[in-house]
């Protein structure tokens, strides 16, 4: 049964209750139909650190778009929910709610502070679930997974055991970035490099044996407590005097060689550097030299875990490293050992989640090896098993980071994640292992694994994996495609691929559709610290989820930034807005019709038995529709699909078709009515199908009251092209009525003259195809243009009193003596050829242009070279209607 919609657009009452009806009927899970081809996307899992931003909206409104088209087309889909734990930064912000109360995590131990970790992420994940049901996220919660669920835990420790058997996985002591105030490591990846105000402290150290002193400028004057060498360049004759005497390190006293290395820059300061093996990854690098040459020296590590420095320095144990800085400038300065201190601007790595400066640090860590890892994920790419970027400039990104890879520090000093399968007895032995040894006085490692260890294992290891015979895993892996933002390709996208090579032997997806950040209305990256950033519930609870998803699917390019802003969501709600108003009006004009009646119809109107040449038109333009919105669908061009989608809505549909159908509504004949009708309630019902990938809510709530459809649209067939459909020559005659209709309207304007005031019309063609549509379709032509008289011939005489229109293989005059001024008539003329010169331009440097005519299908270039032989047609007839008007 259909009903009348209300009277006014209300996303809210169309979105109520929705979502959990779709749940209770299941519509989201596959099909598992053995017969259809399977498609699977596993959602980048959102850190249950907090509500999702318009960044994730974005990321998943894509997916929506690409399972629920799927869907439609017949796949067996799957889209996989999840969550990550999100280590460091979740505990950062478990750790800053017990701060509240004056609490530490120490203050709990660590099994009670992870119960307070797990109470988090119950709350945040129960938020962003209804998050995803505001958005109209077609997901399987049945095969919901947490980066921490057991499942998963199996998965992280059979890929580190088994990484660790191969010689990949190693436990050592190297330079690793530390944050000092979550108190852990961190891989490259995730210090992020802020420009800051610095300074060049120049200083200097005396010579040993009272000789002299050298000049030294750093950055970082605290870490001359860790101080072993001092180099210069073996080829800096200034140099050349002290090299093998020693210095002595000031506060410390420390007694410390001059070596050389050619890391000293001659060109660059003093061309001395103090070196500090175990704060500076430069540094640590010549010491391993020297080291290998027979040095000697130490590593120094001269700072706690905090940040404060350690025992090594001496009347600075204790103090905060910046403090630390303070005191041995200004003691540096009593001691008559600063030079200068110079202002500078420089970029300093800061920790992604915490924002605290990072302290590159000497640390014993375990680490992945990753030049084998990376070199199979380079050579895949040159294979037919490759993964395939979109854009695909995304390709030489990823391959440019692979090729440049160090080893990944993979343990992090934190109590929330995936705790290392690593043990430890008394005795100094170490076992790996999936559970602990037997026996007594063995003792688990404390750290946990990178939050990335078991996020690059997603589109397996949610799947079942490690067994390989799990259903799913056999069904739906490689999955199909993952979509994600330019921002996290070395983070996680990289590590999938590897991982996947590494222990299934398949590339992770066959797809990666990269999309750019969401920035505000002046392009700036949304943040809290500038106060810009947009709550996708409060846009849904302002415009509707459909409005969202429209303005997030039409906003960009695949890999382009997009400017949110409400003048655009105004549009889109204005779209759906118009969509609605077409639905009451056709729903209202529909009647008794019965869907298997609008189907017999449609077929007669395909065959040619029935309707008009407007129907025959609109169908036409529907099957274009269909192929371009398809055909973008499948390169992500979602932007593309909208704009063909929209143009077709709003200007073919609305306001042409329906239009013209009133010619036939308003008429006697019951039956062409009802073909008609026929034809609206079908090109309407392709339509929602077509947008509702996009608009799911509204697209359902319409489709329910058209009554086409059994059952939902979510599992509804989608729209093909059906051949029968095309009709060229109505659409070449649609096309010139449309041109007339529009200028006749446009010379009735220029004129003040009133549409109810019947005009002379003179239409006159050479094309004999044009002339005989014309002729046989002026009843639109009376309907649309209100005539006074109208003569269509090829033997028409351009009035000297006549307003004009050059139009394709036409050309219109409306004889409105007493109404027209000739020089004015001439200066909008010549607007127009003005108008038809830049066409020609445009067309001609594009025939003009070699690798364009070589490149480019023939069709197209056939297409070009049409538009080109119209505009001169246009232009040649408009100079010499000018020629005509001058003349009087």
């Amino acid at each position: 049964m259909t009903k009348e919609l209300s009277t006014k657009f209300n996303p809210t009452e169309v979105e109520a209750g929705r979502y959990e009806k779709w749940l209770a009927a299941g519509v989201f899970t596959p099909s598992a139909n053995p017969d259809a081809a399977p498609y699977s996307i596993v959602i980048p899992p959102p850190n249950v650190t907090g509500k999702l931003h318009l960044g994730h909206a974005w990321d998943t409104t894509l997916q929506d778009i690409i399972i629920r088209a799927k869907r439609m087309q017949g796949y067996d889909t799957l889209w996989l929910p999840g969550m990550d734990h999100a280590g460091i930064a979740t505990q950062a912000k478990v750790e800053a709610r017990l701060a509240e109360s004056g609490i530490s995590r120490y203050d709990l131990g660590r099994e009670k502070f992870l119960d307070k970790a797990w109470e988090w992420k119950d709350e945040y994940a129960a938020t962003i679930k209804t998050q995803w049901g505001k958005m109209g996220l077609s997901l399987d919660y049945s095969r919901e997974r947490f980066t921490l669920d057991e499942g998963l835990n199996q998965a992280v420790r059979t890929v580190f055991v088994k990484l660790y058997e191969k010689g990949w996985i190693y436990r050592g002591e190297k330079l690793i970035n530390w944050d000092p105030k979550a108190m852990t490591a961190l891989s490259d990846i995730e210090v992020i490099h802020k420009e800051i105000d610095g300074a060049f402290y120049h200083m200097t150290y005396k010579l040993a044996d009272g000789s002299g002193e050298v000049e030294i400028a750093t950055t970082r004057p605290e870490t001359l407590l860790g101080d072993v060498a001092v180099i210069v360049n073996e080829n800096d004759d200034r140099y050349k005097n002290i090299v093998g005497k020693t210095v002595i390190v000031p506060f410390v006293n420390r007694e410390i060689p001059v070596l050389t290395d050619d890391h000293a820059d001659m060109e660059k300061g003093t061309g001395v550097v103090k070196i500090t093996p175990a704060h500076d990854p430069n540094d640590f690098d010549v010491v391993e030299r020297l080291n290998s040459k027979g040095a000697n020296l130490p590593m120094i590590n001269m700072m706690n875990n905090d940040g404060t420095i350690n025992e090594v320095g001496g009347e600075f144990n204790g103090l905060d490293r910046f403090e630390a800085r303070k005191q041995i400038v200004a003691g540096l300065k009593n001691l008559g050992q600063l030079i200068k201190v110079e202002p500078i601007r420089h970029e300093v790595g800061h920790s992604e989640r915490t924002g605290v400066v990072v302290e590159p640090r000497l640390s014993t860590q375990w680490f992945v090896k990753m030049e084998d890892l990376a070199k199979a994920a380079i050579d895949n790419q040159k294979t037919d098993n490759k993964v395939e970027f979109f854009p695909p400039r995304f390709n030489d990104t990823f391959t440019q980071w692979m090729e440049n890879v160090h080893d990944w520090v993979i343990s992090r000093q934190l109590w929330w994640g995936h705790q290392i399968p690593a043990w430890y007895n008394e005795s100094g032995e170490m076992y790996v292992g999936m559970t602990a040894p037997e026996g007594d006085g063995w003792t688990q490692d404390p750290d946990v694994l990178d939050t990335w260890f078991s996020s690059a294992l997603w589109p397996f290891s949610t799947m079942g994996w490690p067994d390989e015979e799990a259903a799913d895993f056999k069904r739906y892996f490689p999955t199909s495609t993952l979509v994600t933002g330019y921002d996290i390709i070395f983070f996680w996208v990289s590590r999938m691929i590897f991982q996947s090579l590494e222990f299934t032997g398949e590339r992770p997806f066959e797809n990666v559709l990269i999309h750019g950040l969401i920035r505000d209305e002046e392009g700036r990256k949304m943040s809290k610290s500038l106060g810009n950033g947009i709550d996708p519930m409060d846009v849904i609870e302002k415009y509707g989820a459909d409005a969202l998803r429209w303005f997030l699917s039409n906003g960009s390019a695949p890999g382009q930034d997009v400017r949110f802003s409400y003048e655009k969501m105004d549009a889109a709600w204005n779209f759906i807005n118009k969509i609605w108003n077409i639905s009451r009006y056709i729903i209202m004009n529909k009647e008794s019709l019965t869907p298997s009646e609008t189907l017999a119809n449609i077929d007669k109107v395909a065959g040619k038995t029935a309707g008009n040449v407007t129907d025959r038109w609109i169908l036409t333009k529907l099957n274009e529709t269909v192929e371009n919105v398809t055909k973008n669908f499948d390169k992500f061009e979602f932007g593309e699909a909208g704009r063909s989608l929209y143009n077709f809505i709003w200007e073919d549909f609305a306001n042409w078709y329906v239009e013209l159908t009133k010619e036939v509504l308003y008429g006697e004949d019951a039956a062409e009515k009802d073909v008609t009708r026929s034809v609206l309630v079908y090109v309407l019902d392709q339509i929602l199908r077509l947008l509702h990938p996009i608009m799911p809510f509204v697209t359902e709530e319409i489709s329910e009251n058209l009554g086409l459809i059994e059952g939902s649209i979510v599992v509804a067939s989608y729209p093909e092209v059906r051949e029968a459909f095309t009709d060229e020559a109505a659409v070449r005659g649609v096309e010139v009525l449309k041109d007339i209709i529009k200028s006749v309207r446009n010379i009735r304007a220029e004129v003040n003259t009133a549409p109810s005031k019947a005009v002379p019309i003179l239409i006159k063609t050479e094309n004999a195809e044009i002339e005989a549509f014309l002729k046989e379709n002026t009843n639109y032509l009376t309907r649309f243009t209100n005539p006074e008289t109208l003569e269509i011939s090829a033997n028409i005489s351009a009035p000297a009193q006549a307003m004009t229109a050059i139009l394709s293989n036409v050309e219109l005059y409306l004889p409105l003596a007493g109404l027209i001024n000739i020089s004015d008539e001439v200066a909008r003329l010549t607007k127009e050829l003005a108008k038809w010169q830049k066409e020609l331009d445009m067309v001609s440097r594009k025939l003009s242009n070699e690798k364009f005519v070589a490149n480019a299908k023939a069709e197209v270039v056939e297409k070009e070279k049409a538009k080109q032989a119209d505009y001169q047609a246009k232009y040649d007839t408009t100079q010499a209607r000018i020629k005509e008007l001058e003349s009087l």
